[in-house]
């Protein structure tokens, strides 16, 4: 099964893709969290994604493609996988379609995760993640904060606040990215007929894990 995780930066996609992964048994592939430990190994990859991810913006399909492709032939997504930061236009969505198709698979669930503006920008300026790249835990220190205060439940490894959610600034900036570029593809997946919408915000009282026990047991109960 290949599942994609649509929204704006704040909206909970990690949360709810950790939460299903860990239900169904497929991998979470995150392009964010690749990009970010090959600019922590300053990797060739690395230092040219940080080149883009620095400054807010998207870094090109010529890195970000042939990486997706390299990840979805690893082992443990031969039954699937969800996708989280990827694809992120039209262009990407295409390009995965046909990555897709030569291994006789499709996408079969976009998630479509949205939440009010300012409670992004709040979120993701209370945000932590491990530091541990083999756990990735995310927390916020605000509605899901750690037991130990900048140490992680999971795994021990400290907590930190990624650099690129310190300045709302280019939170803002980053939004209107998504508006301009990713939005589009919500019209996509809605005419393909595999789109989800779900709000996830305080206002509602809903939040990822919820929407995360809903998807699980749709999936199981085969009525998606």
């Amino acid at each position: 099964m290949i599942i994609i995780m649509l929204g704006a930066q704040g909206t909970g996609k990690g949360t709810v893709a950790g939460l299903i992964s860990e239900q169904i048994g497929i991998p979470q592939i995150s392009t964010g969290d690749i990009f970010r430990k090959n600019i922590s190994e300053k990797t060739p990859l690395g230092i040219e994604a940080d080149k883009y991810i620095s400054k807010g913006n998207l870094v090109p399909d010529e890195i970000t493609v042939p990486m997706v492709d390299d990840r979805l032939t690893w082992e443990d997504a031969k039954n699937g996988a969800i996708l989280d930061g990827f694809p992120r236009t039209i262009e990407q969505a295409e390009k995965l379609d046909e990555i897709l198709q030569k291994n006789g698979k499709k996408v079969d669930l976009v998630i479509n995760l949205v939440t009010p503006k300012e409670e992004i920008i709040d979120r993701m300026l209370t945000r932590r993640v491990c530091t541990n790249q083999d756990c990735k835990a995310t927390y916020n220190i605000k509605l899901h904060p750690p037991k130990v205060e900048g140490i992680c439940d999971k795994c021990g490894s400290p907590l930190k606040q990624r650099a690129d959610d310190s300045d709302p600034e280019a939170i803002k900036r980053r939004l209107e990215i998504y508006e301009e570029k990713t939005s589009p593809l919500v019209e996509y997946y809605k005419n393909k007929g595999v789109l989800r919408t779900e709000e996830v915000s305080l206002s509602v009282n809903r939040m990822g894990k919820d929407v995360a026990e809903d998807v699980v047991r749709d999936i199981r109960n085969n009525s998606l």
